[in-house]
Order: structure tokens, then sequence, then C-alpha cells
């Protein structure tokens, strides 16, 4: 069975700019493209998911979060077809439908079913617990990063008991969880 992991966008593989519509606001985070690669290299999949409210809200539309994907993958010099695959989740968290805005793990899932990946080698990795939410309903190791908003006391407890790494970004992941496979 295959392995993969599935990345959170703002805060994890970019800097989290408040809904971000300008590409030109993009700010990088260093090791991300290094980290990616080696991840990519070691025989992963590799799948984003993140959530865009900005687009049920009004603020950007799918024009604008494609660009800031395509940017994103320029400023790192990856190609342009490097993920495996990407969901983008336009729903508002007030929505009646949750759709693929996480925590859901529909799109997980979907991509376990698709990729016939076994979900104990796979990861979800993103700087909110709503990422870990959506790794462990999927059945898959989960793991946070600082590189985005700040995690909490009560979230490193949380971290702590669900046995949830928390790395300072995405190198410091791959180091320590994706090298020690």
């Amino acid at each position: 069975m295959a392995r993969a992991v599935f990345f959170d966008r703002d805060g994890t593989l970019i800097k989290d700019v408040h809904y971000l519509k300008d590409a030109a606001d993009i700010k990088i985070i260093d090791g991300v493209a290094e980290a990616l690669n080696e991840i990519k290299k070691a025989g992963f999949l590799m799948f984003m998911h993140t959530n865009q409210s900005g687009i049920a809200r009004g603020y950007y539309d799918w024009g604008d979060v494609h660009s800031c994907n395509r940017r994103m993958l320029e400023l790192y010099n990856l190609s342009p077809d490097f993920w495996d695959g990407i969901c983008i989740a336009p729903e508002s968290p007030d929505a009646d439908e949750v759709g693929y805005r996480k925590p859901s793990q529909k799109y997980e899932l979907e991509m376990t079913k698709k990729y016939n990946l076994d979900p104990s080698l796979c990861w979800m990795v993103g700087d909110k617990w709503i990422d870990v939410e959506t790794g462990l309903k999927s059945k898959m190791n989960a793991a946070l990063v600082r590189s985005g908003k700040e995690i909490n006391s009560e979230i490193e407890n949380l971290a702590s008991i669900e046995k949830i790494p928390i790395c300072d970004d995405i190198l410091s992941f791959y180091n320590s969880c994706i090298l020690k496979i």
C-alpha cells in the first residue's frame, strides 16, 4: 500500500496571511522546498488540503487561490505538477454543509481509496488543531507545526495526550517524523 503526506497551506507551507488574495503577498518559510522534495523522494504521495472560506465570503475567488498556489510553487522552485492532489475547501465555517472544510476528512478518505493508501503510513500536517482532527478522523498520523498560528498551552496539552508531535516547521517535521520511519 502507498503512503502520503497531506499538508495544510497557510501557516504550514507559506506564512499565514489573513485571507490571502494577492500572490504578491506570499511569504515563504525557510526549509519548506527542501523538506517537500525530500519527502517526495522518500516515496510519499503529496497532497495539499486548504480551507479557503474567503471564497464563500466573497473576499476573493477561485482564480485568486489558484494564482497563489501557482506562485507558491514558483517561489519554492517546484514543478506545476508537484502535488498528487489539491483540495481547496471554499466553505464558510458557518455553512450548513461542511463539504471538504477541515476538520472534514472527506478529501483524505477519497484519496485513501483512490490511491490505495495505508492510513497508518500517512500524515496530516498543519498549524491548527483542525488539521490534526482531520488526520485523526482519517486514521492517519498527524503533526502540528509552529510556523503558523500560535500553539497555546491548551493545544500543547492536547497534543501531548494524543501523542501528536509538534514541530517547528515542515523541515523539522521531515527530520523528526519522516526520517524516523
